[in-house]
């Protein structure tokens, strides 16, 4: 559960998005989160796992999360309700498992991979709950996928498609069960085998059969890094310190909330990161007004490419998900 994603940032990687049609909603804003992920996003569940062995509070991490503060869905999810996401684990609906990945191959039986936490929603839809057309439901994978893919380019690559195709089966998935409002990342590393990953998840979206009034939102992680390196101020952060992990820095550091360095353990964000991609998917797809007017499915592929030569010479940022 600590592979670890070396993010190598490409500039100018544009991605897919969807292409809006003329139509209302019941409600102006979400009505409620829903959240499937790994560690980037887990609200509790390995912690609760694990009786509460990991990851270690004593360590500087936050409430069973796997950084020093609430992550972005949690953000989220208090402007729009006033709370917290909770570990479906802890009676909540948020479904993330630190270590997940999209397909379904993680050897862990305590780890849910994506389709195991469909299963999860499947049994809460079957305890009496139902699905909330008019909420937000966060899709957060793919880096463990790109971890633990095999060396091998050839396995590698049709390892790396299988995920793109299960992360997309757990989009149509959802649609046929009647959710409308899907907001997914990408995945999270850069370099030739990220790439040809986020090219797989594009072409599978776009082979979906989702209904007329569904809302896909795709959010780009390599464009997010890219920004962070280039211009921190416009996402309200201070220039990052990718030399040094928050847990490395000490104490002070930690009392500090980590601002101004990168990754709270060499492994995931920290917490000022989290408020920046929060603050980043709201100005991006208004999660916080009016909920977005519903899509006709339609990928507008603009392609992908990389400004200058292959990938710019730009620091690394290190990311990983347990």
């Amino acid at each position: 559960m600590k592979a670890r994603l070396l993010g190598a940032l490409a500039g100018g990687l544009i991605l897919a998005t969807a292409v809006p049609a003329q139509a209302e909603r019941d409600t102006e804003k979400f009505t409620s989160l829903t959240v499937f992920g790994d560690s980037l996003v887990d609200a509790g569940n390995i912690f609760t796992a694990t009786g509460g062995v990991f990851p270690p509070a004593s360590q500087g991490y936050f409430n069973g999360r796997f950084t020093n503060g609430y992550d972005y869905t949690d953000l989220l999810s208090i402007e729009l309700f006033g709370a917290p996401t909770v570990a479906s684990l802890q009676g909540g609906t948020n479904f993330a498992f630190g270590g997940a990945r999209a397909s379904n191959t993680n050897p862990n039986p305590v780890v849910q991979d994506f389709g195991e936490q469909l299963g999860l929603y499947a049994g809460y839809l079957a305890a009496g709950n139902e699905v909330d057309s008019n909420g937000l439901y966060i899709l957060n994978f793919g880096g463990n996928d790109l971890f633990n893919a095999p060396a091998d380019p050839v396995d590698g690559d049709i390892f790396i498609r299988q995920s793109a195709q299960d992360y997309a089966a757990g989009v149509q998935f959802l649609n046929d069960l009647g959710v409308r409002n899907v907001l997914l990342t990408g995945f999270p590393v850069a370099g030739p085998l990220g790439f040809s990953a986020e090219l797989y998840l594009t072409q599978e979206l776009a082979a979906l059969n989702l209904t007329s009034d569904t809302s896909l939102f795709r959010y780009s992680y390599f464009d997010f890094f890219d920004r962070v390196l280039s211009d921190p101020g416009a996402l309200g952060l201070p220039t990052q310190r990718l030399d040094i992990t928050c847990q490395a820095a000490g104490a002070a550091a930690i009392a500090n909330g980590c601002e101004g360095i990168f990754s709270f353990d060499g492994v995931h964000f920290s917490a000022p990161i989290h408020q920046a991609l929060a603050r980043d998917i709201d100005s991006q797809f208004n999660v916080l007004g009016s909920v977005p007017e519903p899509t006709t499915w339609a990928m507008m592929i603009l392609g992908f490419f990389m400004t200058g030569s292959a990938i710019r010479r730009r620091q690394r940022i290190r990311v990983s998900y347990s």
